[in-house]
């Protein structure tokens, strides 16, 4: 079991640990451009596309779940139409976006608090990289997909070859054209779009074959969109409140100043480099769960979530140790400032509480993603987004900055502990 769970895994963590190292890159670009000002338009920026991909996360992970479950099944006529539903529907939601990019950005603009030289970099920002949401939505679909296939390698080579030919332009543009924000931007749209196109290329040299299998009768199946809606309604509800409560903490945090929120950019930096490795084990508990759904093993399922939880405890020991022993090498990769590391040193120990308050979390959302099980999921982050938003604004006006903190340690530790009480009920068994 160990050996199947890393061969999905660690592909998946090279895919994943690539794209801190992204936003790493684009922070330590934007910290050489003489101004803190950089880093949080970068981190606004970053904010709002996630605010808005991030709630068609469904995209990724109903495919990766049903996928996985028709792969399970050895059902491929199954296994093409998740296919092209999502990268339909995907593909058609990023032209809207685009459609409506104006009152989206302005709504977005709205919602900032810092100062007129930060939201105008962040509107530069905006308007460059909006271009790219057919990509970057079509991608979802593509990975889900995937990943669902058992296949990790795909993925991997796509996020490397995104990441690299992200960062190489975005440098080029600053540092060789003499570009600011701009060349950021134009470095993340041209690197999604070519991405795009490799994925396909890759589609149709690997699964091509895969085209004898489908129904055009079956596509559009109104049960099967039935089932596929309710599960994306419920993902979306999910991702919309995370979504919400990571945007609220970048824009909570542009309210106490720019440095502020320069030092919680640079040490969310930590909560996302923790994040991708662990998503690397909850894309293999995606794609084994649903495979073992699919066949109908249930004693294969109960001995993978013990072991995935097992390796995952690794992980977050790792990330703590890592955190205690080196937090100034990675501030120092990240920024040269010395003010802002100065003042980030002061909210260093949150960082070590984020891997073995979220690693559960993590776990649970991936195999509960591989069983469709979505109602859980839905639940279990209402009531975790509502932990955190009052303990915040009980908090805020005596302890600042640490209240902000201390609600998202809470916060991922109320999904990790709501996640382990549901899943004994619906994985039928007593414990992990």
């Amino acid at each position: 079991m160990d050996k199947k769970i890393f061969r999905l895994a660690l592909p998946n963590i090279i895919t994943n640990i690539t794209v801190p190292l992204l936003g790493m890159i684009d922070i330590a670009v934007a910290g050489r451009l003489g101004s803190a000002v950089y880093i949080g338009a970068i981190a606004l920026g970053a904010n709002i596309f996630n605010m808005i991909y991030w709630n068609f996360g469904f995209l990724r992970m109903s495919s990766s779940g049903f996928a996985s479950q028709a792969y399970g099944a050895r059902d491929f006529s199954e296994s093409m139409n998740v296919f092209i539903r999502s990268l339909a529907i995907g593909v058609g939601i990023g032209f809207l976006i685009i459609l409506l990019q104006y009152p989206i950005g302005e709504l977005a603009f709205k919602l900032i608090k810092s100062g007129p030289d930060s939201v105008h970099h962040v509107k530069t920002y905006f308007r460059i990289v909006i271009w790219g949401a057919p990509a970057v939505l079509g991608m979802y679909a593509f990975k889900g997909w995937f990943i669902g296939m058992q296949n990790a390698r795909i993925p991997m080579v796509i996020a490397i070859l995104n990441n690299v030919l992200n960062i190489i332009l975005s440098v080029g543009f600053v540092f060789g054209l003499g570009m600011r924000i701009e060349g950021i931007a134009l470095g993340t749209i041209l690197s999604q779009v070519i991405s795009f196109i490799v994925a396909a290329v890759l589609w149709q040299k690997y699964y091509g074959r895969l085209r004898k299998y489908v129904r055009k009768d079956t596509i559009w199946n109104r049960h099967a969109i039935r089932e596929y809606f309710r599960v994306n309604r419920d993902i979306f509800v999910r991702t919309f409140l995370l979504t919400l409560v990571t945007t609220f903490f970048t824009f909570a945090s542009s309210g106490m100043g720019d440095t502020i929120l320069a030092v919680n950019a640079l040490l969310m930096q930590f909560f996302m480099l923790f994040s991708y490795f662990m998503d690397g084990f909850a894309y293999a508990g995606e794609a084994l769960t649903g495979r073992y759904i699919g066949s109908k093993n249930k004693s294969m399922l109960r001995h993978m979530i013990k072991r995935i939880f097992f390796w995952g405890l690794m992980v977050c020991l790792l990330a703590m140790t890592v955190y205690t022993l080196f937090p100034d090498l990675i501030l120092r990769l990240l920024t040269n400032d010395s003010l802002i590391i100065a003042q980030t040193k002061d909210y260093m120990f949150w960082t070590l509480l984020i891997p073995i308050a979220g690693f559960a979390a993590f776990l649970w959302d991936g195999i509960f993603i591989g069983a469709t099980a979505s109602a859980e999921m839905r639940n279990a982050m209402i009531i975790a987004s509502i932990i955190f938003f009052v303990s915040y604004f009980l908090l805020i006006p005596v302890w600042g900055n640490n209240a902000l903190w201390f609600s998202f340690i809470i916060y991922l530790a109320a999904r990790g502990i709501t996640l382990t009480f549901m899943a004994r009920k619906t994985f039928k068994y007593e414990k992990v």
